[in-house]
C-alpha cells in the first residue's frame, strides 16, 4: 500500500484530496497538513511514500529540493493552477516528479501517484506543451526575465561561483545539499539570462552583483 501525505492550504481542497486517496485501495493516508505543521516537519515525521501537494498552498520549490535530496525522500505530485514555463521548470529541477493541473480528474491524480511512486515522471499534456522549445523569434512571455533580483542565497552562490567553487564545495560552505546548490545555480542562470556558469559570473560582475 502506498502511503500518501496530503498537503493543501484550503480545508475544502484538503478534504477532497483526502477523500480521493481514501477511496482507492492502493493508498493509505499517511497524514494531512494542519496550519501549525509545516511541510518539512510533516514529511520527516510521517515518512510518506508520496506527497500530494496543492501548489497554491505556499509550496516552495527550494524547500522541496532540499527534502528530495534525502535517500528516503518521498516522490511528489504537485497540482498547479499556473502553466508558467519557468515555474514548471523550477519544480522539475527541485525533484518533483508529478505535475498536474488542479482540475485533473481523480483517476488522473491516482494514476500519477502510482507512477511517481514507481520512479516515473508524470505531467499533464498542457505542461508538456509549455515546455516545448521556444523559437528565438517568439520568446516565451512567461520566462523569468533577465535582471530579476537574485535571492540572498542565490547571491551567496553566485559569489562562490566567482571564487571558482564547485557544487560540492558550495554545498559544504553553505551547509546545504549538492542538489540544492544545483537548483540555485539553475535559477541564477535563468535570472541572469546566462547559458553557463562563467557567463553568469561575467554578468554578475558587470551588473554589480558580485563584490570585487
Amino acid at each position: 500500500m502506498i502511503r500518501v501525505l496530503v498537503w493543501a492550504k484550503s480545508a475544502i481542497m484538503r478534504a477532497g484530496l483526502e477523500a480521493l486517496v481514501r477511496a482507492d485501495a492502493r493508498f493509505d493516508v499517511a497524514g494531512a497538513n494542519r496550519e501549525t505543521t509545516d511541510l518539512v516537519t510533516s514529511v520527516r515525521e510521517l515518512a510518506p511514500d508520496v506527497a500530494l501537494l496543492d501548489g497554491s498552498s505556499g509550496f516552495n520549490a527550494a524547500v522541496w529540493a532540499e527534502l528530495s535530496s534525502a535517500a528516503d525522500a518521498p516522490a511528489a505530485v504537485v497540482l498547479l493552477e499556473s502553466l508558467r514555463r519557468a515555474g514548471v521548470l523550477r519544480l522539475l529541477q527541485s525533484g518533483v516528479r508529478g505535475l498536474l493541473l488542479r482540475e485533473a480528474r481523480p483517476e488522473e491524480i491516482s494514476a500519477a501517484l502510482v507512477a511517481v511512486n514507481s520512479g516515473l515522471t508524470v505531467m499533464s499534456p498542457e505542461m508538456i506543451e509549455v515546455l516545448a522549445p521556444v523559437s528565438a523569434e517568439a520568446p516565451a512571455d512567461d520566462e523569468l526575465p533577465p535582471g530579476e533580483p537574485l535571492t540572498p542565497r542565490e547571491s551567496e552562490v553566485l559569489a562562490l561561483l566567482a571564487d571558482g567553487a564547485g557544487n560540492k564545495e558550495i554545498a559544504i560552505r553553505l551547509g546545504v545539499s549538492e542538489h540544492t546548490v544545483k537548483f540555485h545555480v539553475s535559477s541564477i542562470l535563468n535570472k541572469l539570462g546566462a547559458a553557463t556558469r562563467t557567463e553568469a559570473v561575467t554578468r554578475g560582475f558587470k551588473e554589480g552583483l558580485i563584490m570585487i
